[in-house]
């Protein structure tokens, strides 16, 4: 079988590699930068930082990503970028910064709307390019040929897929990392940790991803507890622990670009667009669930990912693998903080009445079709019941 393997163009990886910005926008062939990013990085200076390493270029900044991007927050950005004529996207931020940068990207090269690109088209055309800057450890946008936008209109989230949002460039400094909450170091590791499983056992899989799963699961469990520390606690494990949460996402972001994801992220997307609950979160709430479910689809793959996430040392119990793998997923959200979904503030009575709903959206997004074992409407319906009844009894 012939799989395609979808790269950045140029990946800097490592501590103050940030300070390469500039040389990166020269070597694409591009001066005129805009920069795609939040109220949140200018509180914390990063802005002022990149702006003065991209000196004595001229620099627009578009400040107003949403957490959950819609399609409509894209338009002021659009005629920013149109406006000043800007040959490139700094993307500067989480997975919404990034995910924004590449659908503005899109439809300043291509005009139209998201929903025009949509799965299950792809986006295969180049637009201008997008040079990513993760500020977290776990989206592995930077990394990825996928971004997915809110609509304005109908709420769903639309899932976008192709080479043509592949990110031109990516700057991967684990210093930029330093100043997170714990909250959303969490969050997000937890979103990394969940790309590296569920490439790995995805209906998808391929040589290529395996390897890149495997060692973000390698770099990302042993080290998750003391990367996700709050900021003043940090000591040289943390920093290091931190280091290795930062590559292990990037490389999973690699290797779900090329095998995709599976019913964690076909499930996890519908919390999000109806309870506003952050991605990393949601994927948590669902991972033991979903991932003790799922066992049974391909039980050597499960039992090999608590090999490689440290957790046993070999294969050859798999039931005591299996057992081993989701005890530890459930105790690292325990560790992790990570609510419950009554703690979150969702009502159980609005919850059940949008199970149906949620199932349909979940099934539509084709996620769960990459599952080791396959669902169907009934089912997806049965496991939002259990993932509710299993956090709070």
């Amino acid at each position: 079988m012939v799989h395609s393997i979808r790269l950045p163009g140029l990946v800097k990886i490592g501590g103050g590699s940030i300070q390469q910005l500039k040389e990166v926008i020269f070597s694409i062939g591009c001066q005129k930068p805009c920069i795609i990013t939040d109220k949140t990085m200018f509180s914390l200076g990063l802005v002022d930082t990149i702006e003065a390493i991209m000196q004595p270029l001229p620099v627009q900044i578009f400040a107003d990503v949403m957490a959950e991007p819609d399609d409509k927050s894209l338009f002021p950005a659009i005629e920013l970028v149109k406006q000043h004529q800007c040959d490139c996207l700094i993307a500067l931020g989480g997975g919404s910064a990034i995910d924004s940068a590449k659908a503005i990207a899109l439809l300043v090269s291509h005009g139209g709307t998201m929903t025009d690109y949509k799965v299950p088209k792809l986006v295969e055309t180049e637009s201008i390019p997008v040079i990513a800057i993760p500020t977290t450890a776990g989206t592995g946008s930077e990394a990825t040929a996928v971004t997915v936008i809110t609509s304005a209109t109908s709420g769903e989230k639309m899932l976008c897929m192709g080479s043509g949002l592949m990110p031109k460039a990516a700057i991967v400094d684990y210093q930029l990392t330093l100043s997170l909450p714990k909250r959303v170091a969490a969050d997000t590791a937890i979103d990394a940790l969940t790309h590296g499983i569920e490439a790995f056992v995805s209906r998808k899989a391929n040589l290529f991803s395996d390897q890149q799963a495997i060692a973000a699961m390698k770099l990302i469990a042993p080290n998750i507890l003391d990367a996700c520390v709050e900021t003043e606690h940090l000591n040289a494990r943390n920093i290091e622990a931190k280091e290795k949460v930062m590559l292990g996402a990037t490389l999973a972001g690699i290797a779900f670009s090329n095998a995709s994801v599976a019913l964690v992220h076909g499930m996890s997307r519908p919390l999000g667009v109806h309870f506003h609950i952050p991605h990393g979160m949601s994927n948590a709430m669902l991972l033991p669930t979903i991932t003790d479910f799922s066992l049974s689809g391909h039980p050597q793959r499960y039992a090999e990912c608590a090999v490689y996430m440290g957790l046993v040392s070999s294969t050859s119990d798999q039931k005591t693998a299996h057992k081993t793998l989701v005890a530890y997923l459930q105790g690292m959200n325990s560790r992790l903080d990570v609510p419950t979904l009554k703690e979150f503030g969702v009502k159980k009575e609005t919850y059940d009445a949008l199970i149906s709903t949620m199932a349909k959206q979940a099934i539509a997004s084709g996620s769960p079709a990459n599952n080791p074992r396959l669902v169907d409407q009934q089912k997806v319906e049965s496991l939002y019941k259990k993932v509710w009844h299993a956090m709070h009894g």
